[in-house]
């Protein structure tokens, strides 16, 4: 699995700044890219995100059947990490919109 995310990664970052380079003389074929940029950021962020959001509710509710008693003391930091997880993601979306609309 890590495997096929890092070889999915460096062809999207591959692609990203090969289409840069390619259409470097041609300024109006250049802007025709963004959208797809963009289409590969948000969903590499939405992935990044969802894997994250994942393994850190696995793990506090594996730490929560593990100790009951620490149920309580483990609630609050792990939806605090979730909504800094969520945020990043929400981040990554204004940013690929400005590649859009910019």
């Amino acid at each position: 699995m890590k495997s096929l995310l890092s070889t999915s990664l460096r062809v999207a970052a591959l692609l990203a700044l090969s289409t840069g380079v390619a259409f470097a003389e041609d300024g109006g074929a250049a802007a025709s890219w963004g959208p797809v940029g963009a289409g590969l950021g948000i969903g590499l962020a939405v992935l990044g995100g969802g894997l994250a959001q994942g393994k850190t509710a696995g793990a506090a509710l594996e730490g929560m059947a593990r100790n009951p008693q620490a149920a309580g003391s483990l609630l609050t930091p792990m939806i605090i990490g979730l909504a800094l997880i969520e945020s990043l993601v929400l981040l990554a979306f204004l940013v690929t919109n400005g590649m859009v609309k910019g």
